[in-house]
């Protein structure tokens, strides 16, 4: 008996090897969404009690969340390129979305401001090896759907390694709103009033059952939630219920630096947007399960940027963070982030070290018995190790952007290591100090208690900007202190009035945008 104990006992060893060579031999497939200007707090298993996102709920619930998850910038195309080329934001240049003003065309947009913005790349370098470049050259199937705004024709998604291109362009939001016809040159409209994120989450199925026979990269880059915000009227009276029973303030926003900044999640639309995001995203993960691929796929969940506190469609509340889209506090950087790995990951896990866009391009590689390419110089680290239980040295993390922001937001730099941060502002040179761990919310300024801590940041924050060769704003020779003082406080005013007026229509029994709900109810004259 003893002797069949030891047989068995070696039969099953050479079993559990056998399956463990098959799953490091066995390229793993990877779907990587990306939600653009999700907040933080956005999500169920991030804390929202008005959102509902069961279908993303179910990623984190099988893979590991990041609560100190990080986004490479406050804005979404230099976080767009840092998440395909690993690299931080100053290395690659495109530190700004693409489209915004530089230098004295800053002056168009009347803001009388301190410094004039930097110059920015408005595209990836082409000699650059992206993530889908290095699958590809190892046999992937690569697809990408959705937003693309990292540059315009002969920059598009197709010349960075992308096999097939479903919605990607030079725009950075969704020309034709989130319901058909989509004014998308590389998206054709199928149904009246079909809905864009379901329509990016179809196409996505189609390419996973095509390409189930080989390895593939899915990259599924939603517009949503990037204003301008819509919904379908079931949804918006869902949420506008939802609002109305947890209790509606009287005031809904609060001053910020610049503008107003909303308080509450309490937004009938933007959750209507959230819930379709999350719908089809459920479509995704349903047709893995349905070809038996969900066992073998890599699936990551992320966000370009903050969520949108103030400025554009002011959507949303990143609380117990700070600001949000724009901002250089961490409602503008730190996002919702999950890596799901089947073989990995049983329950759900939690880890807060920090990590941030840069690493998903080495930690995809490595994950899929890769190596990085000789030629690709990546700031991003393989988080691997802590996927596997396990820690990373602690090492800076660089955010650069020189850059005023549309939501208030101002030029700045940032590193973060450990529990601190520092943030350098341009417009001045002064910088702040904050622990996160003991201050999330970034209230207490501790440049001036810890002036060790902050020289030796601020040093090596400026020495790695030199050594990467980041551009830097200009003072304006026309600077008015007078006329900006004067912008600002009119803007605030005319933003507090609008919002909070049309915030309180939203929650109204009779209130509707349009005759057809933004189309996505087809009337018959």
């Amino acid at each position: 008996m003893r002797n069949l104990g030891f047989i068995f006992l070696i039969l099953l060893t050479i079993s559990c090897k056998t399956k463990e060579q098959k799953v490091k031999v066995e390229k793993p497939n990877i779907l990587f969404i990306v939600a653009d200007d999700l907040g933080y707090s956005d999500l169920g298993f991030m804390g929202s009690e008005y959102y509902e996102t069961p279908n993303i709920d179910e990623i984190a619930a099988n893979g590991m969340v990041f609560t100190n998850g990080y986004a490479g910038c406050q804005v979404c195309s230099p976080s767009r390129a840092t998440l395909l080329t690993g690299q931080f934001t100053a290395r690659h240049g495109v530190t700004d979305w693409i489209g915004a003003p530089e230098g004295e065309a800053w002056r168009t947009k009347n803001r009388y401001t301190k410094v004039l913005p930097a110059a920015y790349k408005h595209h990836i370098d082409t000699n650059m090896v992206t993530l889908p470049m290095a699958l590809k050259n190892a046999g992937y199937a690569t697809f990408f759907a959705g937003k693309w705004h990292l540059g315009d024709e002969g920059f598009y998604p197709e010349n960075y390694g992308f096999d097939m291109n479903k919605g990607g362009y030079h725009r950075g939001g969704p020309a034709g709103g989130y319901f058909a016809p989509f004014n998308n040159p590389k998206l054709d409209n199928k149904e009246p009033g079909e809905n864009l994120s379901m329509r990016l989450a179809k196409e996505t199925v189609n390419f996973i059952k095509a390409s189930k026979d080989k390895p593939f990269l899915a990259y599924l880059s939603f517009y949503a939630v990037h204003g301008p915000i819509q919904t379908s009227k079931e949804k918006w009276e869902k949420y506008r219920d939802k609002a109305i029973e947890n209790g509606v303030a009287e005031k809904g926003f609060e001053e910020g630096d610049l503008l107003p900044m909303r308080k509450y999640q309490d937004n009938p639309v933007y959750g209507g947007l959230v819930e379709t995001m999350d719908d089809a995203v459920g479509m995704v993960l349903n047709a893995l399960k349905e070809t038996g691929l969900d066992k073998n796929t890599i699936v990551i969940f992320t966000s370009d940027n903050g969520g949108v506190t103030s400025g554009d469609n002011y959507s949303t509340n990143n609380l117990p963070l700070k600001g949000g889209k724009g901002y250089q506090w961490e409602g503008g950087i730190r996002i919702p982030y999950v890596v799901s790995v089947p073989w990995m990951h049983q329950q759900a896990e939690q880890s807060n070290i920090p990590v941030a866009g840069s690493d998903f391009f080495p930690t995809i590689l490595d994950l899929a018995g890769l190596p990085l390419p000789s030629n690709a110089q990546v700031d991003g680290k393989s988080i691997v190790p802590v996927l596997k239980g396990n820690t990373l040295e602690e090492r800076p993390l660089y955010w650069h952007y020189p850059h005023y922001g549309n939501q208030g937001g101002r030029p700045v730099s940032i590193v973060r290591k450990g529990d601190w941060k520092l943030i350098h502002f341009w417009e001045d040179g002064h910088n702040e100090l904050y622990n996160l761990v003991k201050d999330i919310h970034e209230d207490n300024d501790l440049a001036k208690l810890q002036p060790e801590k902050t020289t030796q940041m601020s040093k090596a924050l400026l020495n790695w900007l030199e050594e990467v060769g980041a551009k830097y704003p200009e003072p304006d020779p026309l600077y008015d202190a007078i006329k900006e003082k004067e912008a600002i406080a009119k803007k605030k005013k005319n933003m507090f009035n609008y919002h909070e007026t049309l915030r309180k229509d939203m929650l109204q029994n009779d209130w509707q945008p349009n005759k057809t709900w933004w189309g996505s109810i087809q009337t018959v004259d």
